[in-house]
């Protein structure tokens, strides 16, 4: 029999699950429990704000396949962190998160007037996987381990756990057994059967222009050397959802990268079967609808979560396994009697489509030509790529600064990406980019940024700088909520928008920003700043910044006439309207 505070025993769950990083701010409430983190050698990371905690476990958990956990405390705390848990849901990231909350007695329900108190878990529930408060100290490991079993049940996502104050600091004398990981959850995911690996080798050999269409969740399960082998073990061309960006090279010569969206829609309808990996074929995949998918395709779809089986394309066969053993099982199969397809139809369409790519590369590129100053946007997410090593993770934050972004720099499979694909979320890249460094620890993270997103948590330079973060924020300034403006303008006056490409200050509303020099701004909290705006100075600031060995915040003057006319624009805003099919 030991005295143990409820926070000492959620510790010793964690590092018995292999946590190593807790990421919240300090707060009285749950005392208990991070004062234990250290003696269990977990390291508590400080942000300066709770929503950054949420992106930093997000994007941890995203780069290693592990758990990220992050914490907050009752009301205020939970309040801040409500937004980054709704943007780690929806991105699919797998985290924890652990809450204090007022004393039993007084709240769960409220008994009226109750200081900083809200329904924690009913609100964090509309949302998340998973969110209960635990009513007692002896049901702590009970409801741990329940907890923690939704954190690895089908698509990964976010799981809540709350536990009022006077359970978490006070000391009991305990009794507990603490379970191994192995005794209280699976650690092996399920995989398809011996007729549904086959049936799929069957639909795939039998095809004539198969294709596989590879969304995050072949990131989430490590397979990305198995996606490779398996498409060229067939011969099949690969699209991805935005998410998916790094499940397989770009440089492959069967990937179709998202960013040419008209050859991406050409592939898709030149394709009699699909097979779908960890996508949910949503919306910003058109829903898997004509005109831009070929609407009689025979479709075979794979995923963890099986309640979006089939929720919005049709299928043939629907398969609940985790992607990487999938394809394991699918390599075998195919390797008793198939040698890469030669056919001539096929090879003849993949020269096509791959000659449209290079096509609208070339004209893409374009904008590479353009030194003029301020610059050009395009330059920015190419001469960052050219700078950093290929194993750089990207984080990609902003309106039209995420477009330029994801249009120049070219993905490839050995780099972790994070952005807000499935949300949009302004702000989330400063704590991405931190949880990214603390999971590459002794390697730079960059951080292409727009300055209005960059505005909403600045302040975490300083949390980079006190935990020696290496990140490289470029921020892409024009003073002005650019893709905003751009709707506005268009809305106000279409015709004098597309002869003069925008109009005059007073013509759109509250569309611009005031500058902030984000160099200083980082200077003052002890960072390295450089300001530039031409190509010349980029290229010697993005060098600059790698050999400093610290966060860095490079101020990027760009044109914003040109920022506002990004690339592809017109897709993204149909993106929004119901396809309607052939």
């Amino acid at each position: 029999m030991v005295q143990l505070t409820g926070g000492e025993v959620i510790a010793k769950m964690l590092a018995k699950e292999g946590v190593d990083n807790v990421f919240g701010i300090i707060d009285g409430t749950y005392f208990g429990f991070y004062s234990n983190l250290q003696k269990h050698d977990i390291r508590l990371i400080s942000p300066r704000h709770e929503t950054s905690a949420a992106h930093m476990a997000g994007a941890y958990a995203r780069v290693t396949n592990k758990l990220g956990v992050c914490m907050a405390s009752n009301g205020p705390g939970v309040a801040n962190i409500l937004p980054g848990l709704v943007v780690e849901e929806a991105e699919g990231n797998r985290v924890l998160c652990i809450t204090s909350a007022r004393r039993t007695g007084i709240m769960y329900p409220d008994r009226g007037g109750t200081y900083q108190c809200f329904d924690q878990t009913g609100t964090i529930k509309q949302f998340a996987k998973w969110s209960e408060a635990v009513p007692s100290f002896d049901r702590i490991p009970e409801m741990l381990r329940m907890a923690l079993r939704k954190c690895y049940e089908g698509r990964p996502g976010v799981v809540h756990l709350d536990i009022p104050e006077n359970i978490l600091n006070s000391k009991q004398n305990c009794d507990i057994n603490f379970w191994e990981p192995s005794q209280y959850r699976m650690m092996e995911l399920p995989k398809a059967s011996d007729y549904q690996v086959k049936r799929t080798a069957e639909l795939l050999k039998s095809a004539n222009f198969p294709i596989i269409h590879a969304g995050s969740g072949v990131i989430h399960a490590g397979a990305k050397q198995e996606l490779t082998e398996v498409a060229t073990k067939l011969n099949a061309m690969v699209t991805t959802s935005w998410a998916g960006r790094g499940a397989m090279s770009e440089t492959h010569d069967l990937m179709m990268p998202m960013v040419h969206i008209e050859a991406n829609n050409n592939v898709r309808n030149d394709a009699d079967v699909v097979l779908i990996l960890g996508s949910r074929v949503g919306e910003t995949d058109w829903w898997g609808k004509a005109p831009y998918w070929n609407a009689q395709q025979t479709v075979i779809q794979v995923d963890l979560e099986p309640g979006i089986l089939g929720a919005n394309k049709p299928a043939e066969l629907l398969v609940q396994a985790d992607i990487k053993s999938f394809l394991a099982q699918l390599l075998l199969e195919l390797e008793s009697d198939v040698a890469p397809s030669m056919d001539t139809h096929r090879e003849q369409l993949i020269q096509k489509h791959l000659a449209t790519k290079k096509a609208h590369r070339k004209k893409l590129d374009e904008h590479l030509a353009d030194k003029n100053v301020p610059m050009n946007p395009a330059q920015i997410p190419y001469y960052a790529q050219k700078a950093f090593p290929k194993n750089t993770p990207l984080v990609i934050d902003g309106g039209n600064t995420a477009i330029w972004t994801n249009f120049y720099y070219e993905v490839n499979d050995e780099m972790p990406v994070l952005s807000t694909f499935k949300f949009g979320m302004l702000g989330a890249g400063p704590g991405q980019a931190m949880g990214a460094a603390v999971a590459k620890p002794g390697q730079p993270v960059v951080c292409i940024i727009g300055d209005g997103a960059m505005g909403f948590h600045p302040q975490e330079i300083e949390t980079a700088i006190r935990n020696n973060l290496h990140v490289v924020f470029i921020v892409l300034c024009d003073k002005q909520w650019g893709m905003v403006k751009m709707n506005q303008h268009f809305a106000l006056r279409p015709l004098k928008t597309m002869w003069k490409k925008t109009l005059d200050p007073h013509e759109s509303i509250n569309a611009d920003l005031g500058e902030i020099r984000f160099d200083l701004l980082a200077q003052a909290m002890g960072a390295h700043g450089e300001y530039v705006d031409n190509p010349t100075k980029l290229e010697q600031a993005l060098q600059k910044s790698i050999e400093v060995g610290k966060c860095t915040v490079i101020h990027a003057e760009v044109d914003p006439v040109k920022h506002m006319w990004a690339p592809g624009l017109r897709y993204f805003k149909d993106m929004h309207a119901e396809p309607k099919g052939k």
